[in-house]
């Protein structure tokens, strides 16, 4: 009797130490950082290490690449405790994350122009952030290395932003008697929106990139930088100094090395070769324009002939020009981006080493266009005055 009595008072007691126990775990779990086991971050560094504990000595538990998707495990002060695909599990710095909510940002980016046409193709100048809009501290994610390639897709230009604090410039004092000056123009920076190999679509500062011309048409750029750069066929030459005798044909697009420009290009210009010189030379050539991309490249027929040369498909190139009786274009003010006005369409075929325009039926081939500089004044017989 006594023993059965005594079986139960340890139950009891064994029970309640159980309580207490449960009661200070559930109380001390309020201090606990919370797990959330169905929220992700990814890397946005180019690489890092997991550590198990936060502290100035700790250990690694793991190494992680830019992209990678992690599972948060805690959230601490500056910290996040993940784990990887491959299970490793240990804390990362909060700065060198995204949110899930940046990542879908960015996979819709990719998703809404995924199927827009590339205007020209560059190469990346050295390690640089993909950012989900224009402007040096907006949400970046992917990085890019020295050397990847990039399709260009859509250009925006827009003011430079100021450091926090600080005033514009403003413009020197006005002379005794005149007029004040007028506000000095911010200071502009183009950004291009691109798609790298990966698929991945951001928008990248443009200083960063260089379209990929070849080296040697960078000597015949005279100041300018290439916007582009494509194929229009190929000439064969076995005394052609590189290693490849089919030797491309180039027609490029040019513009100054300045950012804030309402128009893509003010040049276009083409690069025939010369099998009796073995070199390039100009085969045509427009200045003083206001172009925009992109530029159509392909073959074609010319329907207003009746040679037999006319009726034969021959490489051909198309670009638009801003008309000179159209409102100039004006970046928007949010977006970056220029949409021009009415544009003149005009398109060319490579005859040999020269080209022959060919019009639209009613085209009318004196139409006057927009030039961003003013054009020479002509005398009475049409010639420049010098």
């Amino acid at each position: 009797m006594h023993s059965t009595q005594s079986d139960h008072a340890g139950r009891i007691r064994v029970f309640a130490m159980s309580f207490v126990l449960l009661l200070a775990f559930t109380g001390c779990s309020r201090f606990r950082p919370k797990v959330l086991s169905s929220e992700y971050v990814y890397v946005t560094a180019k690489q890092t290490f997991l550590r198990d504990r936060i502290a100035a000595v700790s250990n690694r538990t793991g190494i992680v690449n830019n992209g990678d998707k992690l599972t948060v495990l805690e959230h601490g002060r500056r910290f996040i405790k993940v784990k990887t695909t491959k299970g490793e599990i240990g804390w990362i710095d909060e700065k060198t994350v995204a949110t899930q909510q940046v990542a879908d940002t960015f996979t819709k980016l990719a998703e809404d122009h995924a199927k827009d046409p590339s205007v020209a193709s560059a190469v990346v100048r050295d390690e640089v952030y993909l950012h989900i809009k224009p402007g040096r501290e907006t949400e970046r994610f992917y990085r890019l290395a020295e050397g990847d390639k990039l399709q260009l897709i859509a250009r925006a230009t827009l003011p430079k932003a100021l450091p926090p604090g600080q005033a514009p410039p403003k413009p020197p004092p006005a002379k005794p008697g005149e007029p004040a000056p007028a506000p000095l123009p911010p200071v502009m920076e183009d950004w291009w929106l691109v798609r790298d190999a990966q698929k991945h679509s951001g928008w990248i500062y443009s200083r960063m990139i260089d379209v990929d011309a070849p080296d040697t048409l960078t000597r015949y750029a005279e100041g300018q930088r290439f916007v582009g750069a494509y194929v229009l066929t190929t000439v064969n030459d076995p005394g052609a100094p590189m290693d490849n005798k089919d030797v491309p044909i180039y027609l490029t697009v040019l513009s100054p090395y300045r950012a804030g420009l309402p128009y893509d290009f003010d040049q276009v210009r083409l690069f025939t070769w010369s099998t009796k010189m073995h070199r390039y030379e100009t085969g045509f050539r427009e200045k003083n324009i206001e172009g925009y991309l992109p530029v159509k490249i392909g073959r074609m027929k010319d329907a207003n002939g009746k040679s037999v040369m006319a009726q034969t498909e021959l490489p051909s190139f198309t670009y638009r020009v801003l008309a000179a009786d159209s409102a100039p274009a004006v970046p928007d003010p949010v977006t970056g981006l220029v949409t021009p006005g009415k544009l003149i369409s005009k398109t060319w075929r490579l005859e040999g080493n020269s080209v022959h325009r060919i019009l639209d039926p009613g085209q009318d081939p004196k139409q006057e266009q927009a030039h961003p500089e003013p054009p020479p004044e002509k005398n009475k017989k049409g010639k420049k005055k010098k």
